[in-house]
């Protein structure tokens, strides 16, 4: 995208939006951050009024004290732009309305973030399961999921002679990133 592109991008944005949003560029585009209480009319905006009719996906991150930031991607198939668009939902109550009536395309993505973040939707059509097994507990992508996996196998990633399980028997064991201690079959 060219610089006069993301410059009329982001014009665009502050004359709608004024202070309430954040922007930067970023390759290829511009990114722009949104408070959830207008999330949708930022979305709608961008289909509406810069022809960004392409929607890409949509899915979460865990900022964990910070909360999730929900993140967008559309793009504009007549200008050539592409556009990030995010917000923020608090981490005790991650609720942000749906985008499926502004983008239908955002019901399987919203779908897969609510399983895999527990962000909650409001409005969806049927936020049901999508990808894990039946009675599975738990958000998978949130960080402080443990993976029940890292801690049954060892854990390849010893930095001292004898700690992969091969040679000399290891001096201590060797707990996998983001195991709590008190975790596990060894608690």
């Amino acid at each position: 995208m060219s610089e006069g592109a993301a410059a009329r991008l982001e014009a665009a944005w502050r004359e709608r939006f004024a202070d309430e949003v954040s922007s930067e560029e970023t390759t290829g585009g511009l990114a722009v951050g949104v408070p959830p209480d207008l999330w949708l009319e930022a979305l709608a905006f961008a289909r509406d009024e810069l022809s960004c009719g392409f929607f890409d996906w949509l899915t979460g991150v865990d900022e964990l004290d910070e909360g999730f930031a929900v993140v967008a991607h559309v793009y504009s198939l007549e200008e050539r732009h592409h556009l990030l668009i995010r917000t923020r939902v608090p981490r005790a109550e991650p609720v942000l309305p749906s985008a499926t009536g502004v983008y239908r395309g955002a019901n399987w993505h919203e779908r897969e973030t609510f399983e895999m973040f527990g962000v909650v939707f409001e409005g969806h059509p049927g936020l049901k399961p999508l990808l894990l097994p039946d009675g599975f507990e738990g958000h998978p992508l949130r960080k402080e999921f443990v993976l029940a996996a890292r801690v049954a196998k060892a854990w390849p990633g010893a930095k001292e002679p004898g700690e992969s399980g091969g040679g000399a028997p290891s001096r201590r064991r060797v707990r996998p990133p983001g195991v709590p201690d008190d975790w596990g079959p060894n608690a």
